[in-house]
Formats: C-alpha cells, sequence, structure tokens
C-alpha cells in the first residue's frame, strides 16, 4: 500500500466529520500543488495535506489537537517530516516551531483553504471564474470568516518565500480543478 492509499484509509477511520474530509482533500490538493511549484515530493506534501486534522473534529478534544496524530501516524510508518509538518501547524498547542518548507507548506495552505471554500459557496460559480483580486478583498474583509486567522496564513505564506497573489493564483487553479471534489 502507497502512502496516499495509507492516508486516506487513516482519513476514513479517524475523520468522520463530511466538511473535514472535504477540508482535509482541499489541503491536501494545494499542498501537491506547492510540491509542484517547488520541486517537492508531491506525496509527502498530499499526504501531509490529507492528515493534518486526523486528531480534530467530532469524537476529539480540541486541547489535544496534534498531540495523538504523532502517535497514530508513527504506528502506520509515516514519515518523521509528515509528523513535524502537522505539529508545527499547530505550534501554540503542540510546541512544535515550524522550519521546513514542508511546516510553512501546511500553515499557508490550511486555514486558508477554509476561507476558499466558505466564499466558494458565496459565488454562483463556485470556483469558476475565481480571481485572486476577488478573493484578496474577502481576505482582508475581516467580517467575512471571522474566525480564520489570517496572520497565520500570511506567517505561512512569507515562510514559503512566494507572494501572497502568486499563492492564491495557485491555490485558485487546483481548486478549479478539483472542485466536484469539495461537495460536503
Amino acid at each position: 500500500m502507497n502512502l496516499r492509499e495509507k492516508a486516506f484509509e487513516l482519513l476514513e477511520k479517524y475523520v468522520k466529520d463530511p466538511y473535514h474530509k472535504v477540508h482535509a482533500k482541499m489541503v491536501a490538493y494545494a499542498m501537491e500543488k506547492l510540491a509542484e511549484r517547488f520541486g517537492e515530493d508531491k506525496d509527502i506534501y498530499f499526504v501531509t495535506g490529507l492528515l493534518h486534522d486526523i486528531d480534530y473534529g467530532p469524537g476529539f478534544d480540541p486541547s489535544e489537537h496534534t498531540k495523538i496524530s504523532p502517535k497514530i501516524l508513527k504506528e502506520a510508518g509515516f514519515p518523521e517530516e509528515v509528523i513535524h509538518a502537522i505539529q508545527a501547524h499547530n505550534s501554540q498547542n503542540s510546541g512544535v516551531l515550524p522550519k521546513t518548507r514542508l511546516d510553512f507548506a501546511l500553515i499557508a495552505a490550511d486555514e486558508i483553504s477554509g476561507l476558499f471554500y466558505a466564499y466558494s459557496l458565496m459565488r454562483p460559480d463556485g470556483f469558476a471564474g475565481m480571481t485572486a483580486k476577488s478573493f484578496k478583498k474577502k481576505f482582508k474583509d475581516k467580517s467575512f470568516a471571522k474566525k480564520v486567522d489570517r496572520q497565520e496564513i500570511l506567517r505561512g505564506v512569507e515562510g514559503l518565500g512566494i507572494g501572497f497573489t502568486e499563492h492564491i493564483s495557485l491555490l485558485i487553479e487546483v481548486f478549479k480543478q478539483h472542485a466536484d471534489e469539495f461537495v460536503v
């Protein structure tokens, strides 16, 4: 069984909420696109995105987020770099600080995916026709998706060393391509 198959198996086992499954896929595809952009391992990035919240949501204590997943992932044989990135995306809870491009990619892809999802629901055509300019307006609107930590997203993008507009454009491209998979 390859890494992706193993990751999807764990996702099904631990993530029960339909929206969290969609979110996991969005982050996985965003991560894969970032791996492609930087010439990194697409499988490692994809599974990191897919599994980043396997210990979050219904049935889990939010204060334990990223404290349970390392054990699950180690037992399943996932590489240390995947585990580190998952812990680093929630450093305020895990105490693990982001260091690598993989770590910053996950931070840059996680919460922004939720913002993209919310914005797509407001639009008659979802992701079709979405532009970086229109998304940036929503990003700046603090009353839209209030719980999204915009500073954390910007920290991730900065850690990647790419421009915010380029980041948004890459994600729009990949979300348009996989939009049919993002249905709750």
